[in-house]
Parts: structure tokens; sequence; C-alpha cells
């Protein structure tokens, strides 16, 4: 490290999907980029659930696509079970979404990176950062002292600032299972007067697929064809696996009512608002009382690895009542739990202290995204991530006007309206119902709506570009057709 040359037009904080999407995205608008994380080897890693997309969140996806992020790209590469949702409805609520070998998407993520001219990543965790004496930001600071000039900086921390494990009355500080937390980031936040909050997740048990009784569940397989998420995919080309559907019983309600006091959440030593619209199983058993059943979808993690994601049951729980939980399930009662659920607890920066370009009115050239600013789920993190990264770079270079979407313009509009102008109460996640416009934000014309706006900006490379314009030239085309056609 201390041969390298440690200035750089942009540094990206952080290797999850927001920090991805940011370094990728500042690289291609021109800016000499430092992607900064603690393990280059868990770049691109899905923490929580092996999926992208799903209905609102699917939509954010295509519109990352189409300004040439790498969230559907990568997705493809990795996708083992895709479906449609909602294919029933009408297209502006259908969502795309693919189930992916958590080692393939990985890998299809750092290989992406790499490939990205103008792209450097380093291994490393910043501490600290330092402002010039107008205020603005000059530096990171990382923790073996390093000084990282830039003219713009995107921090990216997850779950990370601060982070806190829950598994029963069991806690200890991490940003994930195996990972330290940014203690280092929280205090400089603090010292800089931002407004900090608490938030938690979680995520349930992960199971081993040789233990569980697969013909005793429905199988639930994906489209077919498969349908690709980007739109520079010919074709899915991995073999496709069925997922199975099962459900909590009356004997799962009892226990997890018996063992309240075991969870982190309903035995107090979690004060952090958790996702309303992905609660645990703890909490579904107490605020819906009235029902007989959740369903869970069991969820294959990849084709040469026998984990499985129960989605559906995630968990605070003690790992002996986990277990009990688990057993009463139909097809899980002799599954083996490889690693217990968990919830996690961690600092967020109320995101009404940003500007519409994710910047921090109060530290100019200071960019946040991803769950720092109070998200959940990888889609609305990937989407936070590139507009900071673009706006980041324009910033670098003193280009103005900033980049931004309005409501009727993409679902990315909606979500930083949203949290810049109203700010969180709980962990924010995409919902269609959010978008007033969504009859024409669909998730199927994407490209259409963004991908020029994306060219304008610097941020689309030039075969998205050529392939773009050819296909906004045909569907001009037949539209004229068409209406000469009506007339005569």
């Amino acid at each position: 490290m201390a041969n390298m040359d440690l200035t750089f037009d942009v540094v990206v904080v952080g290797g999850g999907h927001a920090g991805c999407e940011a370094a990728a995205a500042a690289a291609r608008c021109g800016a000499r980029t430092l992607l900064l994380t603690h393990k280059i080897e868990t770049i691109g890693e899905m923490s929580c659930n092996p999926a992208i997309g799903g209905v609102g969140k699917g939509h954010l996806v295509r519109e990352i696509d189409a300004l040439d992020g790498i969230m559907a790209r990568a997705a493809d590469a990795a996708a083992i079970h895709v479906k449609m949702l909602n294919l029933s409805k009408g297209p502006a609520v259908r969502g795309p979404r693919a189930q992916a070998d958590r080692r393939l998407y990985r890998a299809a993520v750092q290989a992406l990176l790499r490939a990205q001219p103008g792209l450097t990543i380093m291994a490393g965790g910043a501490e600290g950062l330092e402002l010039d004496q107008s205020g603005a930001l000059a530096a990171i600071i990382t923790g073996d002292g390093q000084r990282i000039r830039c003219g713009a900086a995107i921090i990216t921390t997850g779950t990370f600032l601060r982070g806190e494990i829950h598994i029963g009355e069991n806690r200890f500080p991490a940003g994930r299972v195996g990972d330290a937390p940014a203690i280092g980031l929280a205090l400089a936040f603090e010292r800089l007067g931002l407004p900090l909050a608490r938030l938690k997740t979680g995520t349930p048990p992960r199971l081993d697929g040789r233990t569980i009784d697969w013909a005793a569940l429905e199988a639930q397989p994906g489209d077919d064809p498969p349908e690709p998420l980007s739109w520079l995919t010919d074709r899915i080309t991995n073999r496709q696996v069925s997922c199975g559907i099962t459900a909590t019983t009356h004997e799962t309600h009892a226990i997890i009512r018996a063992n309240l006091q075991s969870s982190a959440v309903y035995g107090g030593r979690i004060q952090g608002v958790g996702p309303r619209y992905c609660p645990s199983i703890e909490d579904k058993v107490v605020r819906f009382a009235e029902r007989e059943r959740h369903q869970i979808f069991l969820e294959p993690e990849g084709l040469d690895d026998p984990t499985v994601y129960p989605n559906g049951i995630s968990t605070s729980l003690s790992e002996a009542v986990q277990e009990q939980v688990v057993a009463s399930i139909p097809g899980l009662a002799k599954a083996r739990i490889l690693r217990p659920g968990y919830a996690i607890e961690y600092d967020h920066v109320d995101p009404r202290a940003l500007t519409p370009a994710l910047e921090l009115r109060q530290v100019p050239r200071l960019f946040l995204a991803g769950q720092v600013n109070g998200t959940t789920g990888y889609e609305e993190a990937g989407a936070q991530g590139l507009m900071a990264g673009i706006n980041a770079a324009r910033r670098a270079s003193g280009t103005n006007p900033d980049a931004v979407f309005t409501r009727s313009e993409a679902y990315i509009g909606v979500l930083v309206d949203d949290l810049t102008l109203q700010g969180v109460s709980e962990p924010y996640r995409m919902l269609t119902a959010r978008a007033e416009h969504r009859l024409s934000l669909r998730a199927d014309n994407a490209g259409l709506r963004l991908t020029e706006r994306g060219i304008g900006w610097g941020c689309v490379g030039p075969d998205r570009a050529a392939l773009h314009r050819a296909f906004a030239s045909a569907v001009s085309a037949a539209l004229a057709q068409a209406i000469s056609d009506g007339a005569t």
C-alpha cells in the first residue's frame, strides 16, 4: 500500500451491493476510482437471501441495468431459479426475480469489477474522515493510518456501522457473521454531528438440504425458459433447480409463543426497529395471531452447495429454540441447521441529511449509499450506490448539475425522494405501491426510459448505447408504422 499513489477522484468504502455499483459507476463516468473494503474475497457477497429482484425490487434491478450497472448481469451469470412474479397481473406490477448461486454471483461481481477500466480495488478499513478548511471531505483515513486523498467519497457500510449480532441472549459485535463491525466510521460520524439512529434486520437459519424431506413438499419450478434480468444477456445457461414450499404449523407457533423471551427482540435486548415488510417469524406469530400458518420457501443456495435458505423464518430466537421450530415444520423434521438465524442491529444516518444526489449537506463531497441510509435489500442498495457513484464522479470533476431522477421518471427517483424528503422510521423497502406513476414505470421499459439519460451522464458504455439506440429506433419505426396503418 505504501508504494501506491493514494490520490483518487473517488473513493468508495465497502464492497457490498451499494459499494460495487458505486465503484463501477464512478469508474464508467471516467473517475479514477478506489474501492476500499476489508476483504477483497467477500466483494459481492449475498449476506442474506440468495436472490436478486422481485416485485418493486425487480424494477430497480432493471433500472440499474438500464444505466449499465452490474447487478443484473451478475444475477444472470449466477441464476439457478428464475421467475416472473405477479405474472397473472398487469405488466406494471410484474417483478422479475432470479435466485442465484451465491458463489457464482460473488465471482461474477468480482470479475465485472476487475474488468472495469479506471477502478482499483484495495483491502483495508476506513477509520476516519479528513475535511478541508471549508468543511468538505478531503481524504479517507485507513485503519493503519494511510491518508487517501480524493475529490469525493462514498460510504457504503451496510449493516457494519457499529453492528451487533443477536442470537437469543448471545450478542457480539459484527457487521455480519465472521466480519468485524465498522466502529471508527461510526465515531467519525458522531464527531461530525450527523443524525444517527439504530435499525435492525435479520436472517433465517441455514439448513442442510440433504436432510430435508423434499418428497413430502410441494415443488416450485422456475420459468421455462428463464428470462434474463439484463438487456445484455442473451440467455440463462446455468442448470435450473426447483424450490420447495412448506409452512409453519400450530406446533411451530406454540413453540415460539412459549419462548418469546428467548428472542432478542421480545426479550428487550434490541432497541432498533425492524423491517415491517420482512418481519421475523416471532413478529409474524405475535402480530398476526389469527394466522394458522406462514408460508416458507426453501431456496437452494447453490448448484454444488447443500445449503438451503428457508425464506420466511428470519429469527433471533436461541439456537435451541430454532432447532425446535425447524423440526416442527413439515418436511424439516430431520433437517440439520448449518448456521443459526440471527438479528443484527446497526447504526444508520437519517437520509434527510442528504441532498437528492445522496451527498451530505453538512459535508460536501461525502456521499452515502445503501443500508447506512436506512434501507433494506440488495436492490435498494445497488440503486443508491449507482446514483451516488455517478454524482461523486461529477462532483470530483466539477460537473453540474447533479444526476437525479424525478418520481415520474424512475423507481430510483421514488426511492431517493422518499429517503431524502421523508426519512425512515424502519428499514425502507421498495414496493410498487410507493410509485404513483407505476403504470408507466414498468420493469419492461426501463431501457427506453433511462438509458439515454445515462448516456448523457457518461455512465453507459458503447455496447449498451449501440444496442439501446438500435432498439429505440426500431420501436419508433414500429409505432410510426402502426399509426400510419391506423390512419389508412
